[in-house]
């Protein structure tokens, strides 16, 4: 089979993530993936557990800029820091980005091209 168009980006998390437009390229990444049709039991889960890996990720680095931002004693750079630490919690918490209701556009790709994962 042919390759796919990929998913995009729930809307939520590019709303969530718009200020940092490079996160959003690095999640659409991970969704570009699934353009290539193979055998998937679950690839609307497996799309979700991807985009949850690289959203720990990102607050894993992005609490990494905190402590750093903490420990130079810069004000702007710890207000910064912990701005971004905020967004990408909230873009991965499940009450916030990977909210499961805010994921019908994914859900709807997986549907349209579901003998392309079977």
């Amino acid at each position: 089979m042919s390759k796919l168009p990929p998913p995009q980006v729930p809307p939520k998390l590019r709303e969530l993530l718009s200020d940092y437009p490079g996160y959003v390229d690095r999640l659409q990444e991970v969704l570009d993936e699934f353009a290539v049709p193979k055998l998937r039991l679950q690839p609307f889960d497996d799309a979700l557990w991807a985009l949850e890996s690289r959203l720990d990720a990102f607050v894993q680095d992005a609490g990494d800029e905190l402590r750093d931002a903490e420990a130079s004693g810069d004000a702007s750079a710890i207000e910064k820091a912990a701005v971004k630490r905020r967004a990408m919690s909230l873009a991965r918490s499940k009450n916030g980005g990977m909210r499961v209701e805010l994921m019908d556009d994914l859900w709807n790709y997986f549907e349209r091209n579901k003998e392309a994962f079977e």
